[in-house]
This record gives structure tokens, C-alpha cells and sequence, in this order.
């Protein structure tokens, strides 16, 4: 099975994009912040800022659950009332904003060699926005792109990942984008492949059930 390679945007590059509803076409917001839930290595959403004359940070923040698809100049909702879907996650922190954010760790392996510290969070354009990937800088300069499921620990000094890792060159994003999609649909077949195997035990209970 062949599969098409995934559009990849970095998270600083999201920022400063309209957020635009389907329903109405209107600027509601522009994106301020990008918000990562790093001990689940999960896209949480975006904090926001008011758009025209009147600009200042907006108090509601955009669920990534709500997001209909980010592109590559601007990221769409269905509407205005998606904007301010509450979002809670104890462990997550702006990129931009400090705390216990991602960036600035020091991506060590499991037998104690350090690669390099993590420069940036990848998340997919289009439909199902996620992070998927870190930016890795050695101390020459050089970076790396790595899967952000080879993360085994966070603790907002160290991101822990092991030592057989498969890594891509940051230049060649569109290959790192095919190997996440592979990835996500293999995912999608066994959950697919699962779901079909429970159907026949659902379907045996409930006629137990009727005799």
C-alpha cells in the first residue's frame, strides 16, 4: 500500500495564523501560542489574540479536538462557538511560554548519550492536526528530525528516547511526513482490525442474552 507523505508545519510557524470559520468565512482570532502537553506528547491547541484594531490576548483558548484543519495560511474552524471550547491538561505549557515546555530539553538516549537538546515541536497540517515530531540540535549546529513516539520520559529537563532511534534530516521533511503517515495508518488498520474482531463477541453475547 502506497502512502502519500503528510504535510508537516513547525509549531512556531502556526503562530501568528487567522483562525477562520467555515461557516462564515470571518477572521475570529489569530493564533498566539502553540499549547503541548509534553508528558503525553500531545498538540493540546492554541492560545489566541483578537484580531483588528482591538487586539489583546483572548481569554479562550482553541481546543485542537476543534480544529478542522490547519493549512498553510490559516487554520479553520466550523465556527465561532469552537473558539471557546475549555481545554485542561495539568501538564501542558505554551512553547513559548516556559514552565514545563518541551523546548530547551536535552534529548538523551538510553545509554546515556546525548544527541543534542529539542529545538522545536512538528505538528501535521490538514485534517487531525498533531505533533508528531521533534527538531533535535547537537551542539554543532546540525539538526535531526525524530518521531515523537520514540519518547520514553519527559521531565522537563531530559526527553529520554532510546538508543536504536530512527532519525531524518530536518531539510528532508517530506520523508519524515511519509514515515508518519505510514505509521498513523498502520495505527488506523489495527484499530480497524481490532473493532472488527469484538464485533463477532458482542454479537454471540446478546443472542446468549435472548436464549
Amino acid at each position: 500500500m502506497t502512502t502519500s507523505s503528510m504535510r508537516l508545519l513547525r509549531a512556531g510557524e502556526i503562530i501568528g495564523m487567522p483562525v477562520v470559520t467555515i461557516d462564515g468565512g470571518e477572521d475570529v482570532a489569530e493564533v498566539k501560542d502553540v499549547v503541548y502537553d509534553g508528558a503525553n506528547h500531545q498538540l493540546v491547541g492554541f492560545t489566541l489574540n483578537k484580531r483588528g484594531w482591538f487586539r489583546g490576548t483572548l481569554s479562550d483558548v482553541l481546543d485542537a479536538t476543534q480544529i478542522a484543519a490547519i493549512g498553510d495560511d490559516a487554520v479553520m474552524v466550523a465556527s465561532d462557538t469552537d473558539v471557546s471550547a475549555p481545554v485542561a491538561a495539568a501538564d501542558s505549557a505554551a512553547l513559548g511560554g516556559g514552565g514545563d515546555a518541551v523546548l530547551g530539553n536535552s534529548v538523551i538516549t538510553t545509554d546515556g548519550t546525548v544527541l543534542g537538546t529539542v529545538s522545536g515541536v512538528l505538528v501535521s497540517a490538514g485534517q487531525r492536526p498533531a505533533a508528531v515530531g521533534y527538531e533535535v540540535t547537537d551542539h554543532d549546529g546540525a539538526a535531526v528530525v525524530i518521531p515523537i513516539s520514540a519518547q520514553l520520559a519527559l521531565s522537563g529537563d531530559n526527553l529520554v528516547v532510546p538508543t536504536e532511534l530512527t532519525s531524518f534530516d530536518r531539510d528532508h521533511l517530506a520523508e519524515f511526513g511519509a514515515f508518519v503517515s505510514e505509521s498513523r495508518a498502520n495505527l488506523d488498520e489495527e484499530s480497524s482490525r481490532a473493532t472488527q474482531d469484538e464485533e463477532p463477541s458482542q454479537a454471540t453475547q446478546e443472542e446468549a442474552a435472548d436464549e
